[in-house]
C-alpha cells in the first residue's frame, strides 16, 4: 500500500510542474521589455530544458562545434522570431518544440557526436521552432527589440550554463546519461500534453 505522504509528494510535484510547462506561453497584451523577454525562457519547461540541453550537448560535441552550435541556435532562433513577427507561423509548433526537448535529451544521454554539419542542422532546426514560438508570444504592446534582446540574453545564459554542466558531466558518464534521460522523459511528457 502506498504511503499517503508519498502520494501527496507525487501529486504536489505533478501539480507544480504542470503550470511551468505552459507558463511561457501565457503572456497577455500588457507591456513587456528586456526583463520580461529575459524571464520568458525560464518560465516554460520546454524552452528552459532545450536551451540547457543545447549547452550540454555542445560541450559533448567538442571541437569548434561546441562554440558554433549555441551561436547557431541563437542566430536561427532570432531570425525565426523576426519571421514570426511578420506573420510566419510554423505548423505543429508545440509538438515540434516538445520533440526537440526529447531528441536533445537523447543526444545528451547517449553523447551522440555526428559530424559538425549534421549537428548544426539539428540545432538550427530546433531553433527555428523555438524562435517562432518566441516571436508569436510577443506581447502586443511590447518593444520587440527589447523583448528580443532579453530572450537572447537568457538563451545565452542558459546555453552557457548547460555548457558548464556538460563539461562537468564529461567526467561522469552515468550522470550525463541520467541527465539526458531525464530531459528526454520530460520531452515525452511535454509531447503527450502538447496535442
Amino acid at each position: 500500500m502506498k504511503s499517503p505522504i508519498a502520494s501527496v509528494l507525487i501529486l504536489g510535484a505533478y501539480g507544480a510542474l504542470m503550470p511551468i510547462a505552459a507558463e511561457a506561453h501565457t503572456f497577455g497584451a500588457h507591456g513587456a521589455g528586456l526583463a520580461e523577454g529575459f524571464a520568458h525562457p525560464f518560465l516554460g519547461l520546454d524552452h528552459l530544458l532545450a536551451m540547457l540541453a543545447i549547452g550540454i550537448w555542445a560541450a559533448q560535441l567538442g571541437g569548434a562545434t561546441r562554440w558554433i552550435a549555441p551561436l547557431t541556435f541563437m542566430g536561427v532562433m532570432a531570425g525565426s522570431a523576426i519571421l514570426a513577427l511578420g506573420g510566419f507561423v510554423l505548423p505543429m509548433l508545440e509538438p515540434a518544440i516538445a520533440s526537440s526537448v526529447f531528441v536533445l535529451g537523447l543526444l545528451v544521454a547517449f553523447a551522440v557526436q555526428p559530424t559538425s554539419p549534421i549537428s548544426l542542422a539539428l540545432v538550427g532546426l530546433f531553433a527555428l521552432f523555438h524562435g517562432n514560438a518566441h516571436g508569436l508570444e510577443l506581447p502586443e504592446t511590447a518593444s520587440a527589440w527589447q523583448y528580443g534582446a532579453g530572450f537572447l540574453l537568457a538563451t545565452l545564459f542558459l546555453n552557457a550554463s548547460g555548457f558548464v554542466v556538460g563539461n562537468l558531466l564529461r567526467r561522469h558518464s552515468v550522470a550525463a546519461r541520467l541527465s539526458g534521460s531525464m530531459i528526454a522523459l520530460t520531452g515525452l511528457f511535454l509531447l503527450a500534453t502538447a496535442a
